[in-house]
């Protein structure tokens, strides 16, 4: 009895803890059921985030789709441009690439939503599972509490039946064993039950994670787009101002066009007109019974034209020059007051001939002031004012001079002219700028001797700049630096040779290298007079023959451009086995270089087609001591005033 009394108490106690943990499921049940509703709540929230992101990429396409419309809008307008549109495609390739992959990211994003639903569903199947096996652990307890109940009725019955008893008895401590190894299985279970909440509980803590990560990505793609929508607005700033410089460059381009066909047109003008002169007239001097008076007019005609074309061809080089940026300075010894001279008596005959009185001061009293500068750049630059100043005075004065300002020389052409008005002085030393640009100007000129001037004052370190008032006269100004050298010294030649006794009152052995029949006629009707002997070589190689023949040669006049054997070639052969003769190189090229060319290969001086009244009478002086200069050259001078 007594054993059957604890049996009951174990029992009760049992069902005591099966109805606590019956009640500890219920309440884990509740838990999973909260953990699922999150777990729904979060799904949810993950299928707006993806509804927003389809909205965001929705609005891209569109952006996208608005951004290729304007680039078919603008494609025929920016042309220039087209290098930049194919950059900003190649970024918007990449981020439609970029674009790509974050939609990758998003389904691999909803394949793991899809699985953690997956595992849920299992995780569900599982849970009612357990609660299947709890109802069936409930109803065997009912059973067992039954069955309790059947026992004791039985041991009432069976008390005085111990033997029944016992066996009873025996049968109960089975039936508790069995029990304790069902309370055992029932530990493991719960002890895999909690495993299982751990691990549930773990796996929260991962999604959780993952969803701070897809938190940070959103994060990070949202301030992507912001830049991205910064780089597009930089974009549509960079085509504006893209668009706007297009605009100015076809204004200037437009401008530059407008300027080249007036100066084209002014120069098929200006090089027809002096040519129609040469030729209109040359042929008049073929006139029958035509009086010597007729034909010194046509004559002076005719060299006027030549002269005139002659000036045009030269700016048109010396243009050349400069846009080709290959203008060189070529220092030498230059004597101010006798530059400031020449151009007096080169004017001097124009000016009064048209009523202008024609005057120069120098400042310097040094009556042969030396300075060291390019003396032919220098001479250019007075030339081209004193030629513009007579071009646009009509009556009245000009005046040029020059100064001594520290350490640089001041020079000024001053004139009574038609002076210039104040919007055309920042024009007129521009290359192809005119102070009228018209077909019905009242002057000649190709308008480009006040730009080349300005580019040989600043290529020699000066500047250069005009004071003006109209109807009343301009004056322009001019620096360049010196550095100045005493008139007593004495500045020698190197190729001056003096003639040995017997040659002195005899004249020169020379000899004409010229392809060129004209020419060659030219040069030897005007070394006559400097000349015992003139031999005639068509070409560089017959020019080495005849050189080897005459071994007294005392001048050869050697063309750069023959057939056979062109001019350098010849020197160096010559130069081989006859170092004394002066040889002197003529050329119609004059271009950079030429010069330095020729001395290095051999050549004792250089002069340039066409050749002036003046020009063999300079090179005879400074290269043969012994002749008479003065009186030949006062001849030529002469002459050349005559005419």
């Amino acid at each position: 009895m007594f054993y059957m009394e604890k049996a009951e108490e174990k029992r009760a106690a049992e069902l005591v803890i099966a109805n606590i943990e019956l009640a500890f499921q219920n309440e884990e049940k509740g838990k999973r059921a909260a953990e699922l509703i999150i777990a729904n709540i979060e799904l949810a929230f993950q299928n707006e985030e993806k509804e927003k992101r389809a909205a965001e990429l929705i609005i891209a396409n569109k952006e996208l789709a608005f951004q290729n419309e304007e680039k078919e809008k603008r494609a025929a307008e920016l042309v220039i441009a087209n290098e930049e549109l194919a950059f900003q495609n190649k970024v918007k390739e990449k981020r439609a690439a970029e674009l790509i992959v974050a939609n990758k990211e998003l389904a691999f994003q909803n394949r793991e939503k899809e699985r953690r639903a997956a595992e849920l569903i299992i995780a569900n199947e599982e849970l009612a599972f357990q609660n299947n096996v709890k109802e069936k652990r409930a109803a065997e307890l009912v059973i067992a509490n039954e069955e309790l109940a059947f026992q004791n009725e039985e041991k009432e019955k069976r008390a005085a039946e111990l033997v029944i008893a016992n066996e009873e008895l025996a049968f109960q401590n089975e039936v508790k064993e069995k029990r304790a190894a069902e309370l055992v299985i029932a530990n493991e279970e719960l002890a895999f039950q909690n495993e299982e909440k751990e691990k549930r509980a773990a796996e929260l803590v991962i999604a959780n994670a993952e969803l701070a990560f897809q938190n940070e990505v959103k994060e990070k793609r949202a301030a992507e787009l912001v830049i991205a929508n910064k780089e597009l607005a930089f974009q549509n700033e960079e085509k504006e101002k893209r668009a706007a410089e297009l605009i100015v460059a076809k204004e200037r381009a437009e401008e530059s066009d407008r300027l080249k066909s007036a100066f084209l047109a002014n120069m098929s003008h200006e090089i027809r007109t002096p040519m129609n002169g040469i030729l209109g007239f040359a042929g008049l001097l073929n006139t029958p019974n035509l009086t010597g008076e007729k034909q010194q007019e046509y004559i002076r005609i005719i060299e006027h034209s030549g002269k005139r074309m002659l000036n045009i061809i030269n700016d048109i080089v010396s243009i050349s020059k400069i846009e080709s940026g290959i203008l060189e300075v070529n220092v030498s010894e230059s004597n101010v007051s006798e530059q400031l001279e020449y151009v007096y008596d080169l004017f001097n005959t124009e000016t009064e001939k048209k009523g202008i009185q024609l005057s120069f001061k120098n400042s310097i009293l040094i009556k042969d002031f030396i300075i060291k500068t390019d003396s032919e750049k220098l001479f250019a630059i007075l030339t081209n004012l004193v030629k513009n100043a007579i071009k646009f005075t009509y009556e009245g004065t000009i005046e040029f001079g020059c100064v001594k300002k520290g350490k640089f020389l001041e020079f000024y052409v001053k004139d009574s002219g038609v002076g210039i008005r104040q919007e055309q002085k920042k024009l007129i030393f521009e290359r192809f700028r005119q102070g009228s640009e018209s077909l019905s100007r009242n002057y000649e000129g190709a308008g480009l001797g006040l730009s080349i001037s300005k580019a040989y004052v600043e290529l020699l370190g000066g500047k250069i700049w005009v004071e003006s008032e109209e109807d009343i006269g301009s004056t322009f100004y001019f620096t360049i630096p010196f550095f100045s050298e005493q008139n007593e010294m004495q500045i020698v030649d190197k190729g001056v040779v003096e003639l040995e006794e017997k040659n002195q009152n005899k004249g020169l052995k020379i000899l004409i290298t010229e392809d060129d029949e004209t020419t060659e006629k030219l040069i030897a009707i005007q070394i006559k007079k400097y000349s015992k002997e003139v031999l005639i070589a068509r070409n560089g190689l017959d020019a080495v023959q005849i050189c080897r023949n005459n071994p007294d040669l005392d001048l050869i006049l050697m063309d750069i451009k023959m057939p056979v054997m062109n001019g350098y070639e010849a020197t160096k052969q010559i130069r081989e086995f006859n170092k004394k003769v002066i040889i002197v190189a003529q050329t119609a090229y004059a271009l950079l270089g030429d010069k330095e060319k020729s001395i290095e290969t051999g050549f004792n001086d250089f002069i340039f087609k066409p050749f002036k009244n003046v020009t063999f009478a300079d090179l005879m002086e400074k290269h043969f001591k012994n002749i008479d200069h003065k009186a030949i050259k006062n001849q030529v001078t002469k002459s050349a005033k005559k005419n």
